[in-house]
């Protein structure tokens, strides 16, 4: 029997997936559910299990779309599951044919064409894109008749990167997979399509260090979680957010969208690229809950197993360049959201308090936001909502009970 394999859907609004890469050949056996591609949404890279055991017939490319539904491979489920030494003798075979058809290529190559006048001689159309990109005819290598350059040949032409030393001066090409030309497309239409602006301001983290130093070790050892700065910043905003309502709007069409629930992306790097997984109904969860989730969402998404569903929605967006040593920067809006905050790097920088110079971990933070529904006040009143509940969490965001709000 013949089982055809359909590309499932891997949520909602998704039409097409990418072919990132196939983990087996064709005409191996393959057992049921075991992974045969990675393949690639405008969301997230996934595996595709195998729907029955037998012998695979793959029909579509490393890099093809296919669509959502279309047939990627066969599986003959009849097939019966091959001995180890028959493996090694399809592997051997296989490798005959690899050397045949390197043979057969390098015979059908033809001989060098002859020098002539019109050898390295620019077709009218080949001369007039080699003028316009500014490149040497005598740097381009002829593919037509007698070596003469044709269009073809001048339009492959890589401009000179300038005089060479003597070093090595290679380059590679590699296709952008499906997720990052669609990062791509939504960051380049976010600078375009929004007005949007950046806030910056300054956090003494002393009240917040003071906190974890007394307290992590117990928050740890009865949660098994960290108490680290997520939660805090996470808090904050929730907060913020509650008195700024607008902050926690979108745009559609010719609305504005308010939302009555808090569910905060967390931009988080993964080995396929940025993934921005939801913390969902964020103003639910207590200190706990959000080291928590936040723990599972990045482990999930640092080893490949994020869902659709687990980065689809937010209203609003946090990341955290300073996990990279970042100290200052301009976050881009993730559309449609209308906002985000962005954490850095804490140093010890000299401060002025109660008239006096002293030393103090600071952070500078940064909010983008979407001018055509934020005003400058809202935004600075946003930014600085966060900065005043940061330098007083005790009393802002556990209600002067320490204890209980960390469930201690």
């Amino acid at each position: 029997m013949i089982l055809e394999m359909k590309v499932p859907s891997p949520g909602e609004s998704i039409t097409e997936v990418e072919i990132a890469e196939w983990l087996v050949q064709d005409g191996d056996y393959v057992e049921k559910d075991q992974a045969i591609a990675e393949v690639d949404s405008d969301k997230a890279t996934l595996e595709l299990p195998a729907e029955a055991s037998g012998i695979i017939t793959l029909k579509a490319e490393e890099g093809d779309a296919v669509a959502v539904g279309a047939i990627v491979c066969l599986i003959d489920t009849s097939a019966a599951k091959p001995e180890g030494d028959d493996k090694a003798a399809v592997s051997e075979s296989k490798k005959e044919e690899v050397k045949k058809e390197v043979v057969a290529e390098k015979a059908s190559q033809p001989a060098q064409a002859k020098a002539t006048y019109a050898s390295g001689v620019p077709s009218p159309a080949a001369k007039k894109i080699l003028d316009e990109k500014g490149v040497d005819k005598n740097t381009v290598s002829g593919s037509g008749r007698d070596g003469r350059i044709t269009k073809e040949d001048a339009v492959n032409a890589v401009p000179s990167m300038g005089s060479p030393t003597g070093g090595n001066r290679g380059e590679t090409r590699s296709k952008l997979s499906m997720l990052r030309r669609k990062v791509a497309e939504r960051l380049v239409a976010a600078k375009n399509e929004t007005a949007m602006l950046t806030t910056f301001n300054e956090v003494d983290m002393s009240a917040i260090f003071e906190l974890r130093d007394k307290y992590k070790e117990d928050f740890k050892s009865k949660h098994g979680v960290g108490l680290g700065f997520m939660s805090f910043f996470t808090k904050a905003v929730v907060r913020a957010l509650g008195m700024y309502p607008a902050v926690n709007s979108m745009i559609d069409g010719k609305e504005m969208i308010s939302f009555d629930f808090c569910d905060i992306s967390i931009a988080v790097s993964g080995p396929k690229g940025l993934m921005v997984p939801v913390i969902r109904n964020a103003e639910n969860l207590t200190f706990r809950g959000v080291e928590a989730e936040v723990k599972r969402l990045a482990i999930r998404a640092r080893e490949g197993e994020i869902t659709v569903d687990e980065m689809t929605g937010g209203t609003f967006t946090i990341t955290n360049g300073g996990v990279f040593g970042s100290m200052l920067s301009t976050p881009i809006i993730n559309p449609p959201q209308s906002a985000i905050l962005g954490m850095h790097n804490i140093v010890e920088r000299p401060i002025a308090r109660d008239g006096a110079i002293a030393i103090a971990p600071i952070m500078y933070v940064a909010v983008s936001y979407d001018h055509r529904i934020i005003d400058g006040k809202e935004s600075v009143g946003f930014l600085v909502a966060i900065k005043e509940a940061l330098e007083n969490p005790e009393e802002l965001l556990m209600d002067n009970n320490v204890k209980k709000a960390l469930e201690m």
